[in-house]
């Protein structure tokens, strides 16, 4: 049940619960030290009243003078009784008084006992006194008086009555108050937590830049607040990420799916030979072949975002990785007049495929956008903690704006261009980055008007080795 009540309801219910404890603890406390103070003013005036006696005792010369004094003082205090004992002769005193209840052995010298007669409350104090030797009849045994002298305590009674009362009604009271100030404070405390709470609703799929105040909210929200800021942050980047990705992959599959469209609707217009179907069959399989790459490349990056373990992880030389990639690129670097050089070397631990695909990303990079009678240099070195290979070329510098976002998904920096000449889809260099971030490495870029570097960098530790 406590689980199902808000957070103000429990912050209520502590608060009270606390006060109460309290307030009902400070309530005993006066109680009982209340109690305490009247029962040490009964003993001094019992012990008082001890005093007188013994002294009327010692002036007295007869029986009859002591009873004629002890009268006088049993008028002059009301609800006082005494009690006067040799042995079992009874000195001074009534049969069927308030004593008649009490057990011989009951009490002992200056320390106070209660019990009731009746109705009514007594509180009795036992001494003895030794009598003079006038009183040859009670001093001949050489045994002392026993004194019992005792008090009506019913005014104390009623007092305490009175007071448990006026406490017990302050109490429910200040619970109460203290309840109402409880609900009070934890609301007004919570009030920032309502205002986020309210921010929060209205954030939207469209409205994402809404934010959580962090200076007008306590110290103890505004790591939350902060906390969900960063949240917001991060979700605003991912969605605009994915509209982007979303027009960008509709674009991209828009126009081989025409292609292959056009081409079906055109040949379908007439009767052709076989020639020239097999032409238009070759042309929708490139386009088919484009369209297959660029799924499985969309598969590729889409394993890497969820984490991805490297299937096969061993020993591999990157120089030997970039001279077999020379060999691949040959043709195509031959054609353009483009000389492909490499210098120095390095070893890692990797998947050899996965790197593989990465270098030979930048080398295609490269290669195309060199222009003719220009080297492609391919460097490893090391540094700053890291195994760099890094890939240049000559060329245009890329504009500065678009550097941050070579590595996204179908990002070019030629816009008015729909595909380049090589028939790429736009994901090599997110591939190479994503293939990188799965090594524990990074991908990075540099450029001016002289040349453009590509760079690759492995971490030396956690399985990396030069």
């Amino acid at each position: 049940m406590l689980g199902r009540l808000s957070l103000t309801a429990r912050l209520t219910a502590l608060y009270t619960l606390v006060s109460a404890c309290v307030l009902v603890g400070l309530g005993l406390l006066v109680s009982i030290a209340v109690g305490r103070h009247f029962v040490e003013l009964d003993r001094d005036f019992l012990k008082d009243k001890i005093e007188l006696v013994q002294t009327i005792v010692g002036e007295a010369s007869s029986s009859e003078m002591l009873a004629s004094r002890l009268d006088e003082l049993l008028t002059s205090h009301h609800g006082l009784s005494i009690e006067l004992r040799n042995s079992d002769r009874l000195v001074y005193g009534e049969k069927g008084s308030v004593f008649s209840a009490l057990s011989p052995s009951i009490g002992s010298d200056g320390r106070t006992f209660d019990w009731m007669v009746g109705d009514q409350p007594q509180r009795g104090l036992k001494a003895g006194i030794r009598p003079p030797a006038t009183w040859k009849d009670l001093a001949a045994d050489g045994q002392p008086l026993e004194l019992l002298i005792a008090l009506d305590t019913a005014h104390h009674t009623h007092f305490m009555q009175s007071l448990r009362q006026t406490l017990a009604l302050y109490l429910i009271g200040a619970i109460l108050a203290s309840g109402l100030l409880g609900w009070w404070a934890a609301r007004r405390g919570l009030a920032p937590l309502r205002t986020m709470k309210e921010r929060a609703m209205t954030v939207t799929a469209q409205k994402l830049d809404q934010r959580m105040p962090v200076d007008a909210v306590p110290a103890e929200f505004a790591d939350l607040a902060q906390s969900l800021n960063t949240m917001l942050e991060r979700l605003q980047s991912d969605f605009a990420r994915l509209q982007e990705f979303s027009s960008d992959l509709a674009h991209e599959l828009r126009t081989p799916i025409n292609n292959l469209l056009t081409q079906t609707q055109v040949s379908l217009t007439q009767k052709r030979d076989a020639s020239a179907y097999q032409d238009i069959l070759a042309s929708n399989a490139e386009e088919f072949q484009r369209l297959a790459r660029m799924v499985s490349d969309m598969l590729f990056l889409a394993k890497t975002e969820h984490g991805i373990e490297l299937p096969h992880r061993e020993t591999v030389s990157l120089i030997d990785e970039v001279l077999d990639l020379f060999d691949f690129y040959e043709a195509l670097a031959e054609e353009k007049h483009i000389a492909l050089e490499a210098d120095g070397n390095a070893h890692i631990v990797c998947d050899r495929l996965m790197i593989r695909r990465a270098i030979s990303n930048l080398l295609s990079n490269a290669i195309r956008y060199s222009p003719p009678n220009a080297p492609v240099r391919v460097s490893m070195n090391q540094g700053n903690g890291q195994i760099q290979l890094c890939v240049h070329n000559a060329g245009p510098a890329i504009p500065a704006a678009d550097l941050p976002r070579l590595f996204d998904r179908f990002y070019r920096a030629e816009k008015s261009r729909s595909h380049p000449d090589s028939e790429g889809s736009g994901l090599g260099l997110s591939i190479t980055r994503a293939i990188m971030e799965a090594h524990g490495g990074s991908a990075s870029v540099a450029s001016n008007d002289q040349k453009t570097t590509f760079c690759l960098g492995f971490p030396m530790q956690d399985g990396f080795v030069e």
